[in-house]
């Protein structure tokens, strides 16, 4: 595994659980918004944690954590991803996946094998606009068999889009249609981040959103939740 960073306790990624998070090095996509840009090429290797010292940290960890979040980059582009978290399976801690969704054979897999229990899959866009937003050739294919997957599962899972400035109150709605009958839709606050390396620039953008667009979303989805401050018209 390629390991960048490594947060030890973190109360707000995994609901209602007390977590660690394993960071991993490199994604196939390139958002202008991404706040771990630093981390996303695989050329440049940033990684500092070997897969010991933190099954260790884990293993000593037991009794004071609850969950697992494996995050990036895009971790379902590591080899070693599902022998790595059977190894934490084992230690008996729920484990959470954070995808884009661009790996449905892997995100099958670690369904299928009990090795995740919850996930949140980023929906960067309408799928006819996915390259714009992510900057990068993506195959939509892949990301609607991913949707799939998941709306067929019996796990935990969230749908949630970053509300860039690129996206248009009706864009949340095609993404809604993209993603029917979702248990979960979460719509995030943008942060400004410096695109040279993906560090926060202090601007956040309070978006509008009219009750209107929220009556169309929850038509799609059994429930919808807003993560930052939002403006409710």
């Amino acid at each position: 595994m390629l390991i960048a960073g490594f947060q030890k306790t973190s109360l707000i990624d995994y609901p209602k659980k007390i977590s660690a998070v394993i960071f991993t090095q490199g994604c196939n996509m390139n958002c202008g918004y991404c706040h771990n840009r630093h981390i996303i090429n695989t050329d440049k290797k940033s990684s500092c944690f070997s897969d010991s010292e933190v099954l260790d940290f884990l293993l000593k960890r037991k009794l004071l954590l609850d969950g697992v979040v494996i995050t990036g980059g895009e971790p379902t582009l590591q080899k070693d991803l599902l022998s790595f978290i059977e190894r934490i399976k084992c230690m008996e801690y729920s484990t959470k996946l954070d995808t884009n969704g661009t790996n449905p054979d892997i995100l099958n897999d670690l369904i299928r094998n009990g090795l995740i229990d919850y996930v949140a899959m980023d929906i960067k866009a309408p799928l006819d606009n996915y390259s714009k937003i992510c900057c990068s050739e993506v195959d939509t294919g892949k990301i609607e068999k991913s949707i799939q997957i998941l709306l067929q599962s019996k796990i935990e899972y969230e749908f949630r889009t970053t509300y860039v400035p690129d996206l248009t109150e009706k864009d949340l709605i095609e993404i809604s249609k993209c993603i029917s009958g979702a248990r979960k839709y979460v719509i995030q606050q943008y942060r400004q981040v410096n695109k040279a390396d993906g560090t926060y620039t202090g601007v956040v953008e309070k978006r509008k959103i009219h009750n209107t667009a929220i009556s169309e979303i929850k038509a799609y989805v059994s429930m919808l939740k807003f993560r930052g401050e939002f403006g409710i018209i």
